[in-house]
C-alpha cells in the first residue's frame, strides 16, 4: 500500500505569487485584509510581500505598507521573497524573519525573470543567504521550470538536482520546486522529485505546481507517494507569471486542503474559513478590475497574461 504523509503543511502564496500578475494595482488595504484573512484559517505560512524593485513588479511596490498593516500571528511564518542585497536590506529594516530566493531550472527564463543568468543568480545570493542567517533569518529557495520552461521546453532534471543540492549546502531550510507553466504529469513530477531526493533530504522539499493544464493536483498527488509533505498553493487559483506567458495561476490552496482532508491527511486549516477567504478576494479583484482597467480589459478566466 501508498503511504502518504499524516500531516502536510500548506504555504499560501496568494498575496505574493497570486497577485503579482494582477493586471489592474491592487489597493494595498486589500491585500492587508487578505494576509489577515488568511492568518485566521490554521495556515502555518503565508508569504507577505516581494521586495522586487517596483521597476520589475509593480504590483508589489507596496512591500513596507503591506507589512506593517498585518496582524502577524505569533505562530505562523510571513515569509518574503528578497532578489538581492537591497531586498535584504529592505527586508531587516522591517523585522522579517523569513525570506526566500529564487531561481530558475532554465537559462533563458532566469535571464527573462531576474535578468542574469543561472550561475550569477546564485553569485548574487551567496551574501544574501550568509548575512540572512547571520541575522537570525530563515532562508527559502525557489527553483523555477523545473518540469519545463516556455522559451527552451525541455528542462534537464541534473540541473535542478545541482541547484537544489547547492542550495541546501547553502543553508536554505527548504526547497520549493516550481512547475511554473504547468506543463509537467504525474509521472514527471515524481521522477522528478525522485531525483532530487537522491541529493536533498525529501524533508527539505516542497512543491509549487501550476495548474495550467489541470495537472497540479495529480502532480502533488504523485509525489505525496515520495514523502514530500510541504505543498505551495495560492487561494483561490491566483497567480500566474509575468515571465511566463499562458501560465494559469497556482493550484487552489482550497482545492489542495479539500483533496488532502478527503485522504485523511491533517493541514490544520479550516476549509470553511479558507472558502469564505477565497470568495473575499476573488470579489474584490473583480471590483479592481472593473473599476481600474474596465470590462474590455479584464482578463478571461484561465487567462492572466
Amino acid at each position: 500500500m501508498l503511504k502518504y504523509p499524516e500531516q502536510v503543511k500548506v504555504v499560501e502564496v496568494g498575496p505574493r505569487d497570486g497577485l503579482q500578475s494582477e493586471p489592474a494595482a491592487v489597493d494595498t488595504v486589500i491585500k492587508i485584509e487578505l494576509i489577515n484573512r488568511l492568518s485566521t484559517t490554521g495556515l502555518a505560512v503565508v508569504e507577505a510581500a516581494s521586495f522586487v524593485s517596483p521597476a520589475w513588479i509593480p504590483q508589489l511596490a507596496d512591500a513596507e505598507q503591506v507589512w506593517a498593516g498585518i496582524e502577524r500571528r505569533d505562530n505562523m511564518a510571513y515569509p518574503v521573497l528578497v532578489p538581492n542585497m537591497q531586498g535584504l536590506e529592505r527586508a531587516l529594516a522591517i523585522g522579517v524573519k523569513q525570506i526566500a530566493v529564487f531561481t530558475a531550472a532554465s537559462e533563458t527564463f532566469c535571464r527573462k525573470n531576474i535578468n542574469c543568468s543561472i550561475d550569477e543568480s546564485l553569485t548574487r545570493y551567496a551574501p544574501v543567504i550568509r548575512q540572512a542567517r547571520e541575522a537570525g533569518i530563515a532562508v527559502r529557495a525557489y527553483i523555477s521550470c523545473v518540469l519545463g520552461c516556455p522559451y527552451e521546453g525541455d528542462v534537464d532534471v541534473n540541473r535542478v538536482v545541482d541547484l537544489s543540492r547547492h542550495f541546501t549546502e547553502a543553508g536554505c531550510y527548504e526547497i520549493s520546486l516550481g512547475d511554473t507553466i504547468g506543463t509537467g504529469t504525474a509521472l514527471q513530477a515524481r521522477e522528478m522529485v525522485a531525483n532530487v531526493a537522491e541529493g536533498v533530504p525529501v524533508s527539505q522539499l516542497a512543491l509549487h505546481f501550476h495548474d495550467t493544464r489541470g495537472q497540479a493536483l495529480a502532480n502533488i498527488l504523485a509525489c505525496l507517494e515520495l514523502g514530500v509533505s510541504v505543498v505551495d498553493a495560492a487561494v483561490a487559483g491566483l497567480g500566474g507569471c509575468p515571465y511566463a506567458k499562458g501560465a494559469s495561476g497556482n493550484v487552489a490552496t482550497e482545492d489542495l486542503v479539500y483533496m488532502l482532508h478527503g485522504m485523511g491527511i491533517r493541514t490544520g486549516v479550516d476549509l470553511e474559513k479558507l472558502i469564505d477567504t477565497g470568495r473575499f478576494i476573488t470579489k474584490a479583484l473583480a471590483r479592481e478590475n472593473r473599476s481600474k482597467v474596465g470590462l474590455a480589459g479584464v482578463p478571461e478566466y484561465g487567462s492572466v497574461n
